[in-house]
């Protein structure tokens, strides 16, 4: 049976890449819920402070995680995520969102069990709607 997402996270710098998602997640219907952190300490911080109060409309099911961002990159906040993420009670799928095309960060980002799959910037439409249709399975 399948259901709709009822939240996602952008955890993303780039206003014009996150305003796109938005538009592209409203307009297509994806998901309930979005939330968006400016970078990855201030979402590890939400992220821990969860586990206090582990109410599982407040986790999200899909993550989208930049590399390059300020104060905490990507590759920090997974660094960190991997350590709390079973705490959490819940299954959240995370896809790394970067401009890089570099296949050394590729490789090491696929090599990390959190990471579901590594998508090249810009995301289509077509991209989302098959994460999330697929989601919901």
């Amino acid at each position: 049976m399948s259901h709709k997402i009822g939240l996602a996270c952008i955890i993303d710098d780039d206003n014009m890449y996150v305003n796109l998602v938005k538009r592209i997640v409203e307009a297509k219907n994806l998901c309930n819920n979005l939330m968006v952190f400016q970078n990855g300490k201030d979402a590890l911080n939400y992220f821990e402070a969860i586990l206090t109060n582990l109410n599982k409309k407040t986790i999200p099911e899909i993550i989208f995680l930049d590399l390059n961002m300020p104060v905490m990159d990507g590759w920090e906040f997974l660094d960190n995520f991997t350590k709390i993420k079973n705490k959490l009670g819940k299954t959240i799928t995370l896809y790394i969102v970067s401009s890089s095309i570099n296949p050394v960060d590729i490789e090491r980002a696929k090599s990390i069990n959190t990471v579901k799959d590594y998508l090249i910037k810009p995301v289509t439409i077509e991209d989302l709607e098959a994460i999330f249709l697929k989601k919901t399975l």
